[in-house]
């Protein structure tokens, strides 16, 4: 039952939810930092995927690489291939607003990306999908519980990272009410739509469009922890 890009033969080895980050370092992190009886499942292309135990609930976590054509392949395969119901995407993104601060956690309520991916895999026309809204609840329950600040919001889902033209953020952020940028969202909820499953997101805060604040890779790795707690908390 192996897949191109998962080596995994039995489908039990996943869990019904899967924890997706785009780094796969910090799929590991996750799993070593919070599961326990890990195994690693899944190396394939330094992908990592391990399956494990958060207070007695069975979580997979595996990285989906950067971009919405990676996350796309990924997320269909766990869904469709794999049985996995739930996907969780626990990223980072760019703040466009002022209102937002580097390492503040934002719940996604929605995506909008003007990507054709949403189209030419489905024909979907529209240019804002949602997040499924039980596991968005799931999200801001875990995090009010954890009394986690969190913003709930509209992110922009982006193709590109470096453009040659145009101020891209304030036109986003002014008529569509996102407040940050990332490169996967959009995809993953085309992908549980079409399928039929559950897909939700949340992100911390790497960077500022408006201040010019940055972070390490290594702080993004292991500084969200905030966001990872939530998320395991939330998982079904």
């Amino acid at each position: 039952m192996a897949t191109p890009h998962i080596e995994v033969e039995d489908k039990n080895l996943f869990a019904k939810t899967v924890l997706m980050p785009g780094d796969p370092l910090r799929a590991e992190y996750i799993a070593k930092t919070y599961l326990t009886d890990v195994l690693m499942i899944n190396k394939v292309r330094n992908m990592f995927g391990y399956t494990g135990y958060y207070k007695g609930k069975k979580i997979t976590v595996m990285g989906s690489g950067m971009g919405m054509p990676s996350i796309g392949i990924y997320s269909y395969e766990l869904y469709n291939t794999y049985g996995v119901e739930n996907i969780i995407r626990v990223g980072s993104c760019g703040a466009y607003s002022p209102d937002v601060n580097i390492y503040d956690v934002i719940i996604v309520k929605d995506a909008y990306s003007e990507s054709s991916f949403a189209k030419t895999a489905y024909n979907y026309q529209e240019n804002i999908l949602a997040a499924n809204e039980e596991l968005t609840n799931n999200l801001i329950d875990a995090a009010k519980n954890l009394h986690v600040q969190y913003n709930l919001n509209t992110i922009h889902s982006s193709d590109v990272f470096y453009r040659a033209y145009g101020d891209v953020m304030v036109d986003v952020r002014d008529k569509f009410g996102c407040v940050g940028v990332e490169m996967e969202s959009f995809a993953l909820f085309a992908n549980a739509k079409y399928l039929n499953k559950k897909a939700a997101c949340i992100l911390t805060v790497s960077d500022s469009l408006i201040t010019k604040e940055v972070t390490t890779s290594e702080e993004r790795q292991k500084s969200f922890n905030k966001m990872m707690e939530i998320a395991l908390e939330a998982a079904e």
